[in-house]
């Protein structure tokens, strides 16, 4: 049984971090760095200020065979494979070194390289202690109320339906349904939202969260391994293993540029001499300069290195990108493309306006709201809230009939009231109150009227809320020139006004499920990458069908995480120009990672040539400098001002 099957429901081993699969950088590369360190500043002293250099050789060869222990070794089991691996070139370049009468060289090719060597796992396992960050959240135990009483015990221990507390200041240990009490609870390691969400019975918390002020018993609904923050880590885990287009094309410019170099080198050794009478031993130092640069150490971190930093800040701030592939196409793509109803607007009718005609607004609401106490429909549902914020009396009404597809019918206080659309009425040619009717309707507001036999008393206007930061969003994202698309079922006249008031690019209304997926293709053929913003469960087929998907408000919906290629946990439509700036960022520390590298490789190649760089020199800045340069550039990405989450 090998160690990952012995914690088989482990979260870590899930999201492949578990501590007992993770390798150990610190004490021992601590230990090799310093006696090393020593040894090779203490052999380069003896060298050059003692006239005993066979002592300074020993020291530089004790140096070189600590730091250099496990190239070393690689490189010879890649050398009798026949592989010319990046562990190969170093080791005949620090042999070469040492062989020539320049072991101050060697041993300093090997020490540099093993620094290089370790500052890109550290920054290559910054990933995973940013994902294990998010599971340390979680505590190990759980208070469990059980027949004989309330026991802690381990979280893993606790069974689907059992009931857990959690008391103010405690983090809830598992995902569930709060069934007696109230609290505020901090979300912000799932959702990156610091601002407390109120929970009560009914409303489900989930494990990592903190509850801030208040008593809460929560039945459990999901295990450990299963829980929203552990799926979260699994999958910002597996992102990794995603290669973006610009890392594919790396590894195969990769596969030419060291072949390449390499024989460049072959030729250095063998040209300059016979053609231009160069000493070997010169000609042969150059090669073994050249074969330092052909490691494409650098350039092969250059993008996997900014990825997972961009990867990695995102889900600290609530938003699971589950791809490399797909973070670099959101930074590429120059449309976005939002679902109307629970993207943008909040799919809920608010009243807008009420007037009255002839009578007071107050009695208007108070006819409408006692007509439609008996309604479930969203209009009813909208003018009961409005009501109960005016404190309209509530009248019983008589001889209540409702007529499909127009309105309510029904007796109040003796009188006759109708309460709908616009069929319902005949007023004349010209009715005074038509033109409120049009000009509301005009905005895209639905619009129901309250009368009697005689006429229209009142009307009552209604839209669906758009989202407090959608206006915002959408700005934002024209500031960087990207064009915004919104597609909607709704009419063109209520999509067209909601866009307008959006300020969206291109509004398309009226469209089916599957002439959303159809208005994507012609859009991704139009305008080459296309992002697409929904809900992630009604707008799947569209999600699926868009080179990159993302998913509104998804914290605890399985369906959203699963379905979508980005998920925003918290249901935040700012978070969609922060992605795109963090995006945009991380493109753009690739690019200049890559050209960087590309720059400084090829231009070291050119002098080492002419025999104006030295082993050390090349490995300094051609490799381990270079390769600090890229990381260094790549952390950036992480910094609070990369796309600054709301």
């Amino acid at each position: 049984m090998t160690e990952r099957e012995e914690c088989p429901s482990c979260p870590r081993c899930r999201a492949g971090i578990c501590e007992i699969h993770r390798p150990v950088v610190g004490r021992r590369e601590i230990a090799v760095f310093g006696i090393s360190g020593i040894l090779l500043l203490s052999g380069i002293l003896v060298n050059y200020l003692t006239p005993y250099p066979l002592a300074g050789t020993a020291l530089l060869l004790a140096a070189a065979a600590i730091s250099g222990y496990d190239v070393l070794r690689a490189g010879f089991f890649a050398l009798i494979r026949l592989r010319f691996s990046i562990a190969v070139l170093i080791s005949i370049a620090a042999a070469g070194a040492f062989l020539t009468g320049n072991p101050a060289e060697g041993a300093t090719v090997l020490y540099l390289y093993a620094v290089a060597e370790f500052m890109e796992e550290y920054a290559a396992g910054r990933a995973e202690r940013s994902i294990a960050s998010l599971l340390d959240l979680t505590p190990q135990t759980a208070r469990v109320r059980r027949d004989d009483g309330e026991v802690t015990v381990p979280v893993d221990d606790v069974g689907i339906g059992e009931t857990v507390i959690a008391r103010p200041g405690d983090t809830v240990p598992l995902d569930g349904v709060v069934t007696a009490g109230g609290s505020s609870v901090d979300q912000a390691a799932i959702t990156g939202e610091s601002v407390p969400v109120a929970k009560g019975v009914g409303d489900g918390v989930y494990a990592g969260t903190r509850n801030l002020d208040g008593y809460l018993e929560v039945r459990v609904t999901k295990p450990e391994r299963e829980s929203t923050i552990a799926r979260v880590a699994a999958l910002v885990a597996e992102a990794q293993a995603h290669t973006s287009p610009t890392e594919a094309f790396i590894e195969r410019f990769s596969r030419y540029y060291t072949p390449a170099v390499i024989l460049g080198a072959a030729l250095l050794v063998v040209v300059p001499p016979l053609a231009f009478g160069v000493p070997f031993l010169e000609a042969f130092y150059r090669a073994l300069v050249l074969l330092v640069i052909a490691c494409p150490c650098a350039l092969a971190i250059s993008t996997p290195v900014s990825m997972v930093s961009g990867i990695t800040t995102a889900a600290h701030n609530g938003v699971l990108i589950k791809g490399r592939d797909s973070l670099e196409a959101v930074g590429l793509a120059r449309v976005v493309v939002f679902d109307k109803t629970g993207t943008l607007t909040a799919g809920r009718l608010e009243v807008d306006n009420v007037i009255g005609f002839g009578i007071p607004e107050a009695e208007v609401l108070a006819v409408a709201v006692s007509l439609e106490s008996r309604s479930g429909h969203p209009i009813a549902e909208a003018i009961r809230r409005r009501a109960e914020e005016e404190g309209a009396v509530l009248q019983d009404v008589g001889e209540f009939v409702s007529i499909a597809g127009r309105g309510v019918r029904g007796r109040i206080g003796g009188a006759a009231y109708v309460l709908g659309n616009v069929a319902l009425f005949v007023d004349g040619d010209a009715p005074a109150w038509r033109a409120d009717y049009d000009r509301l309707e005009s905005e895209g507001k639905t619009v129901v009227l309250a009368g009697t036999a005689s006429g229209v008393l009142g009307l009552i206007a209604l839209s669906d809320v758009v989202k407090k930061d959608a206006k915002k969003t959408v700005a934002a994202l024209r500031a960087r020139g990207i064009r915004t698309v919104m597609l909607t079922g709704d009419n063109e006249r209520v999509g067209g006004a909601v866009a307008r008031r959006i300020g969206i690019d291109e509004c398309h209304a009226g469209l089916l499920p599957e002439d959303k997926v159809t208005m994507v293709e012609r859009l991704m053929d139009r305008y080459g990458l296309v992002v697409m913003v929904g809900d992630g469960v009604n707008d799947a087929p569209a999600l699926a069908r868009a080179n990159v998907g993302v998913a509104m408000g998804a914290i605890g919906s399985d369906v959203a995480i699963e379905a979508a290629d980005i998920v925003v946990m918290e249901d935040d439509i700012s978070r969609v120009a922060y992605l795109v700036a963090l995006s945009e960022k991380t493109v753009s520390v690739v690019r200049q990672n890559v050209i960087a590298a590309l720059v400084v490789k090829l231009g070291i190649a050119g002098l080492a040539v002419l025999g104006l760089v030295t082993l050390w020199m090349a490995v300094a800045f051609g490799d381990m400098g270079l390769s600090l340069a890229v990381i260094a550039n790549a952390l950036r990405i992480g910094r609070p001002d990369s796309g600054s989450p709301p």
